[in-house]
């Protein structure tokens, strides 16, 4: 009985100074480049960009607040003018990469602490999609089911929706914090079956062992993940096994 096909992007977050880069393009569709910031630079950034375009991997800008000390990770006091500022700043710096070695922006995903601010706060979702409805219009966001984000940005920004395959997941649908043991998945054989569920019954298994429903058109194993390298050519042979195609979102 021939398996009914299915489809899902696979992205990483690269250019975080892992230096991982080129063994994991193979292996995604799209990328989720630091914007030099939380890490990275431009040089780093033009070589991202040039391993992509080789390997038809779509780019994404992936702004942070800018705090290179605690990988932009923790919540910084700045006023929103100042941030709007620097996400400005800083998705600009991808975007010429891209112009310049003639790849089209792909899409925009905000990183760590601003990523998880973005979800549940309208105020910092606003403030990001007010940006990139003024200056990248045509640009998707990558944000999670059902989140402020995604809410903010309806009818007026594509969303593609993003979930984990390394990273828990509380009850709520917020992902378990990395202040906790148990925050990461780092066994393959987990990351796997966690993805599987995702994109074959459009659900997230949760800590606790619940089940949420979530639309996904994106999953995201990160680039500093312990073993990632393995992780995804490991998803690649299970997610094709089981009639999965991998292939950036148009």
């Amino acid at each position: 009985m021939k398996l009914e096909t299915h489809f899902i992007d696979i992205n990483c977050d690269l250019g975080e100074g892992i230096g991982n880069e080129a063994a994991l393009m193979p292996y995604i569709s799209s990328c989720n480049l630091a914007c030099g910031v939380h890490a990275g630079d431009v040089e780093t950034i033009n070589r991202v960009v040039a391993l992509a375009k080789k390997h038809n991997v779509g780019v994404g800008a992936h702004p942070s607040f800018p705090d290179r000390a605690n990988f932009g990770r923790i919540i910084m006091p700045l006023s929103f003018k100042e941030l709007g500022i620097s996400l400005r700043k800083q998705i600009e710096k991808v975007a010429i990469a891209c112009k310049e070695q003639d790849v089209a922006l792909h899409h925009i995903k905000t990183h760590g602490a601003l990523y998880n601010l973005c979800a549940k706060d309208k105020r910092y979702a606003e403030l990001v999609i007010d940006l990139i409805e003024e200056l990248y219009p045509s640009i998707p966001v990558y944000a999670p089911f059902n989140s402020m984000m995604s809410r903010v940005a309806e009818g007026r920004i594509k969303v593609i929706y993003e979930a984990f395959a390394d990273r828990n997941y509380e009850p709520d649908g917020s992902l378990v914090s990395r202040s906790k043991n148990d925050a990461i998945i780092t066994a393959k054989i987990d990351v796997v079956e966690h993805v599987l569920n995702m994109v074959l019954n459009h659900k997230i298994r949760t800590f606790s062992g619940e089940f949420i429903s979530a639309k996904i058109d994106t999953i995201c194993v990160h680039g500093d993940t312990p073993k990632a390298v393995e992780i995804v050519k490991l998803l690649n042979k299970e997610l094709n096994t089981n009639a999965i195609k991998i292939q950036t979102v148009i």
